[in-house]
């Protein structure tokens, strides 16, 4: 067993592996975005991506989500853990809370969404998505959650955004009306492209702001996410540890 996370905001170099090395990877798909920290925790190997690169430079529609992905097999992951900042969308999402996700609506628009650019030999590949985020995973992950007493939400689902931007106080509001719990720029189409070479992926999404869609709140800005999601990184490493501890 080997886990890959793919590191959101403020993950872009925890110092959490035992016996850390770094590795590169050539992918058919350029170049990943960062190199790949690699090391164990618990006894577990582990490698850590920072999904933005190790010095944020690179925006969310900019990510080679493909290369990160086949990189992430081509070093021999078996499962994939993913952090990401979030805005809620639902007053009971409240800023420092954790969701483990279970559903997401893809609402990006000019990102490589899939491996398979044409079908051979009339193999068509239509991966199924009804439920994109491993069960047994999100189970780790919520068992971890409640035995860690942190403040967590069992199920939500996210909507991925293109970005850089963040929305509209009318694309907050037909979000809500659409079902999502929370917003964010990451999981879409990192989620699809993992279901496509079939490694069981698990997002945790850390709720930073309400979005713009709350008029008695002050809208979301990039200085109060980096804030909320710095204040409460010690508790998702924490998440991060203990559930990969249940794989040993």
């Amino acid at each position: 067993m080997k886990i890959a996370i793919i590191g959101g905001t403020g993950l872009e170099d925890p110092e959490i592996l035992k016996n850390p090395r770094e590795t590169e990877v050539d992918t058919p798909y350029g170049k990943t975005s960062s190199v790949f920290k690699t090391g164990q925790i618990e006894s577990v190997e582990v490698v850590i991506l920072s999904r933005h690169g190790r010095d944020h430079g690179i925006p969310p529609s900019q990510v080679n989500n493909r290369a990160n992905i086949w990189a992430i097999r081509e070093l021999g992951c078996t499962h994939i853990l993913a952090t990401t900042a979030c805005g809620s969308l639902r007053e009971e999402i409240k800023r420092g809370d954790m969701v483990i996700l279970d559903q997401f609506i893809d609402f990006t628009r000019h990102r490589e969404v899939t491996f398979y650019e044409k079908f051979e030999n009339n193999d068509l590949q239509h991966t199924p998505m009804a439920d994109p985020f491993d069960k047994e995973l999100r189970q780790n992950l919520i068992e971890a959650a409640g035995s860690l007493n942190l403040s967590f939400h069992p199920r939500g689902t996210v909507i991925s955004i293109e970005g850089p931007r963040f929305s509209t106080r009318a694309e907050s509001n037909m979000f809500r009306l659409w079902g999502a719990d929370v917003v964010n720029m990451s999981v879409a189409p990192e989620c699809i492209l993992a279901n496509e070479l079939r490694i069981p992926y698990a997002a945790v999404a850390l709720s930073t702001d309400y979005d713009c869609w709350k008029t008695d709140e002050e809208p979301v800005t990039w200085e109060e996410v980096l804030r909320v999601f710095n204040g409460n990184v010690e508790s998702v490493i924490k998440l991060l540890r203990k559930t990969i501890s249940s794989f040993k």
